[in-house]
């Protein structure tokens, strides 16, 4: 039988990495309310090239430090209407992608939003804490 890993604490916020994306050091707020991770994206649109079908966007958005101007490509995606903290709903696109959080690397499913009014552009959902974090609020901001 394997051994099941011990949990990393985790605080109210950490820095994560993008290894598919090329990013890394990401500021994500850790939100145990919402289900999904969220990514602030902009420009995102679905692009048929070759006869083939691409979600195309942006990661970031120019007014970021961190922001390059490199359009990334999904083949596989999907979407669903997501209820926002401010009980809004709005239609998301849907990537699964590895995210690394504390040297953990986890395949999770990532949506695709606008979060440029939002001090963090990701937000790490309880989907991907579960079973793997404990979330210590005491510990504050890691970044």
């Amino acid at each position: 039988m394997a051994k099941e890993r011990e949990k990393d604490t985790i605080g109210r916020t950490t820095r994560v990495d993008l290894p598919g994306l090329g990013f890394i050091g990401i500021a994500a707020k850790v939100d145990t309310g919402a289900y999904y991770c969220s990514l602030h994206c902009h420009h995102i649109e679905e692009k048929v090239m070759n006869g083939k079908k691409y979600l195309c966007f942006m990661l970031l958005d120019p007014s970021h430090p961190e922001y390059v101007d490199k359009e990334i490509r999904f083949r596989k995606f999907s979407r669903r209407t997501i209820k926002n903290s401010f009980g809004n709903t709005e239609r998301r696109y849907i990537i699964i992608m590895p995210v690394r959080i504390l040297g953990r690397r986890i395949r999770t499913r990532v949506t695709l939003t606008n979060r440029g009014s939002m001090k963090y552009p990701m937000l790490l959902g309880r989907k991907v804490l579960l079973n793997k974090f404990i979330v210590d609020v005491s510990l504050g901001n890691r970044l």
